[in-house]
């Protein structure tokens, strides 16, 4: 138990950008009875009990709602939590992304799982905003 976030990433695929094996792939999926495959979706990014990551979503992209519902967040958001986190690299300023307590969130400590986690999610999300992920909507979502 405890604090599981989620960014998933998803992509509208049309037959054009589908090469042989997405075919095969699309071809076993309708001998079950599925019409068409319209999109591609994986999980992007995936954090354990980082309450701070949470609370900046919970604060900037659920309009402060904590429910573990599913949220869109366009680049522009992850590109503000991205420079956000730099920053707080930088400057070793904890108030930009405080922790957060809640039911098994984890330790709210400003230890090294912290800036472990800030690190980590620093690169992961400069990837993210990249070349390599034009067209793909990104969606939150927590569990806890």
């Amino acid at each position: 138990m405890g604090l599981d976030m989620y960014l998933n990433a998803r992509k509208f695929i049309g037959w054009k950008e589908m090469d042989p094996i997405k075919k095969k792939v699309q071809k076993a999926i309708e001998d079950c009875g599925v019409i068409d495959i319209n999109y591609v979706q994986g999980e992007a990014m995936y954090w354990r009990k980082a309450n701070a990551i949470h609370n900046w979503f919970v604060q900037n992209v659920q309009s402060g709602n904590d429910d573990c519902g599913i949220y869109d967040v366009d680049k522009e958001k992850l590109g503000e939590l991205s420079e956000l986190i730099d920053q707080a690299i930088a400057t070793k300023d904890t108030e930009l992304l405080p922790t957060a307590s809640g039911f098994f969130f984890g330790n709210t400590d400003y230890d090294e799982y912290y800036w472990e986690v800030l690190k980590n999610t620093s690169e992961r999300l400069k990837e993210l905003l990249g070349e390599d992920y034009k067209g793909w909507n990104f969606q939150y979502q927590s569990s806890w």
